[in-house]
């Protein structure tokens, strides 16, 4: 073999020569993408697009009521990424909160007030009314004036709050609070009067019971105010922002959709579907307003200064 040649035994390499142009060792020059800097760089650029790549998002878990009146706030929750809803009644939303089951919840405004050193707004939405509610009714077996004993459905703290302030401002009347433990009230001669709320009170509304008060058109005509019934809240602690983001852009859709909400869903609450359309079009408010917001200073501090948050 020449001196200036090697042939090995897989390949024939010619000599190169050194920087100083002398001949030097001979060099092996692979393919194009497939040496160690080009496997360097793809190693990299892998690691750089797993970098870059967004966490998933930590599961947010709402708790809802199951009523009708929710349907807009809660109706297109289930369509965001890593959302779970909780449907319970709502005097058990605040334990949903207290144990961690729920990130926020539509709780009753009553049980905000009493726990409000610990918890905070996530959300302007709400259920609210701004006079007639259809929903949250006494039923009485005499005047209003005359009630003495108030049978009360215990599914929320805020309708008991407010049918006691109702008494004690319009009639003048302390009334004696008693828990209704459920079943139709209207063949037991025992049950003067009844608060009841919810779809309830549309589709099974107890008979024999001659006089009516609906709390929402009382507290307009006591205070010429809205009534707020729920709201969303969560912990203070938490970074709800993102619960925040989400429970605005589910209500605004379900408000733009109420009235096809209600032809859906009429027929699962067992409402009669134009009642439906009328109640979520035109009763029931889903945005806390100025207006909200001072009827719901206004009843706190009312119920405050009876004494009602104590019992």
């Amino acid at each position: 073999m020449g001196a200036g040649r090697w042939l090995s035994k897989r390949m024939k390499i010619p000599w190169g020569r050194g920087a100083n142009g002398r001949a030097g060792g001979g060099t092996y020059n692979p393919p194009a993408g497939t040496g160690r800097p080009a496997r360097e760089k793809a190693r990299k650029m892998s690691q750089s697009s797993v970098l870059a790549s967004p966490p998933a998002p930590r599961l947010i878990t709402f708790g809802v009521v199951s009523f009708l009146n929710s349907r807009p706030l809660r109706e297109y929750l289930p369509g965001y990424e890593a959302v779970a809803v909780r449907p319970e009644v709502p005097s058990r939303l605040i334990g949903m909160l207290d144990g961690g089951e729920c990130e926020a919840a539509l709780l009753p405004v009553v049980d905000y007030w009493r726990n409000r050193e610990r918890l905070r707004a996530v959300s302007d939405g709400c259920i609210a009314s701004d006079g007639e509610t259809l929903t949250v009714r006494v039923y009485s077996r005499r005047p209003p004036d005359r009630v003495e004993r108030l049978h009360v459905d215990g599914d929320s703290h805020t309708s008991v709050v407010l049918a006691r302030l109702i008494w004690l401002e319009l009639y003048d009347r302390r009334v004696e609070v008693v828990a209704w433990g459920g079943g139709t009230p209207d063949d037991d001669r025992s049950v003067d009067a009844i608060l009841l709320i919810g779809d309830k009170v549309v589709t099974r509304a107890p008979r024999g019971f001659g006089f009516e008060v609906d709390l929402g058109a009382a507290w307009k005509h006591l205070t010429d105010l809205p009534f707020v019934f729920a709201a969303w809240y969560g912990r203070k602690e938490a970074d709800l922002s993102r619960a925040a983001r989400i429970l605005n852009a589910a209500r605004d859709k379900g408000v733009s959709d109420a009235r096809g909400i209600a032809l859906r869903a009429a027929a699962e609450h067992g409402w009669p579907a134009e009642l439906a359309v009328k109640y979520l079009c035109e009763i029931m408010k889903f945005k806390l307003t100025p207006g909200m917001r001072a009827g719901m200073d206004r009843f706190f501090h009312m119920a405050e200064r009876r004494g009602l948050f104590e019992t």
